[in-house]
């Protein structure tokens, strides 16, 4: 089922997480977020990880007072959030393998427990430190809320709802010496010019000088109250892209959107080294999904659909019963078996593809 891995360090000491075998191999810089993974050779690709997720996406948090229209979660002000306990009794499950957790609140005070559960990430010593993510919706950040947010997380995603709450949180955290600070907006036919607009403010509004990236997320068909549509002119979102490029704005996408991209930019001088950047969906493959209830799934978007969730806090292996569990390899063959005529993933759940007739 795998080849023995073991664990280094170099010279630079414990900001550098390496994990080397025969067939899978990565260098993850904990300081930088610069990561590597390669296979037997630097030119080999490994299908997945065979020592577990190397990124985990963890729900800490249903609660958001904003609720709106198009959340796929459907979250209110009346949600739930995880226990440090519960994260605790979790996380002491997961290999070693694991470098980074990406966590999903709403409030940045949806879960009380929100900083000793990322300081926990840091100073765990089982895991060797893993580096904390989030995103977050901009709402109440106070200036101590940004503090504790640039002194533990590597980095922190700002959810594009209203331009003054987001930019001025982008600013707060940027100003305290974070650099990867990046806007979430969401890619939709209805916030289509929205996300026109927040790239031509990225050049002209100063408080976001320091910004890392725009990073657009495909919308995905999913959610009792969403109203909105995904984007299906290809056109349209080459134009989106090619702005970008011609304006020097560094920007960045959700990997349901890596083929979209793919296919957007199959035509330019730079479309190799574009791939190499442009990561199709991994869920199962190099990531996996935990909600608020401990209860995991190939990514958040399957929550609720064809495949049933996993309690890992009822796991005795997480290895075992997880990332080798039946429903977790349900989705990675299917993943694997979706390649397309580029040889980009597809996703297994949603049909997610822009029109390609006009490419």
């Amino acid at each position: 089922m795998m080849n023995k891995y073991v664990f280094t360090k170099n010279q630079i000491g414990e900001s550098i997480k390496t994990c080397l075998s025969e067939d899978y191999n990565y260098s993850f810089n904990k300081v930088n977020g610069k990561f590597v993974r390669w296979g037997k050779t630097f030119d080999d690709n490994p299908e997945y990880s065979p020592f577990g997720p190397e990124i985990l996406d963890i729900e800490i948090s249903t609660i958001c007072p904003r609720a709106c229209s198009w959340c796929y979660k459907t979250n209110t002000a009346n949600g739930r959030y995880m226990p440090l306990d519960t994260f605790k009794q979790i996380f002491t499950k997961f290999p070693r393998n694991l470098t980074q957790i990406a966590f999903g609140i709403g409030s940045i005070e949806g879960n009380p427990e929100l900083f000793e559960i990322m300081k926990y990430c840091r100073e765990n010593p089982n895991n060797r430190g893993v580096v904390p993510n989030i995103t977050i919706n901009g709402d109440n950040l106070t200036d101590e809320y940004a503090e504790q947010l640039a002194e533990t997380c590597g980095a922190v995603a700002v959810s594009l709802y209203d331009y003054d709450t987001c930019f001025n949180a982008v600013k707060k955290l940027t100003d305290l010496g974070m650099k990867q600070v990046n806007i979430h907006c969401l890619l939709s036919k209805e916030t289509y010019l929205k996300c026109l607009r927040v790239l031509c403010e990225s050049k002209t509004d100063k408080r976001l000088e320091k910004l890392n990236a725009i990073v657009f997320l495909w919308l995905k068909p999913k959610g009792e109250r969403n109203e909105l549509h995904q984007l299906k002119n290809m056109e349209d979102y080459k134009a989106l892209v090619n702005f970008a490029f011609k304006n020097k704005i560094r920007i960045g996408f959700d990997s349901c959107s890596a083929s979209t991209f793919l296919r957007a930019v199959k035509d330019r001088e730079d479309f190799k080294q574009l791939e190499e950047v442009a990561e199709p969906c991994e869920s199962t493959l190099f990531s996996y999904y935990i909600n608020v209830d401990g209860v995991g799934y190939p990514c958040s978007f399957t929550e609720g659909g064809e495949y049933k969730g996993v309690d890992v806090r009822l796991a005795g292996d997480f290895m075992k019963d997880v990332w080798y569990g039946e429903e977790t390899v349900k989705f990675r063959n299917k993943l694997i078996g979706s390649k397309n005529d580029m040889g980009c993933r597809e996703c297994p759940a949603f049909d997610l593809k822009c029109e390609v007739s006009s490419v």
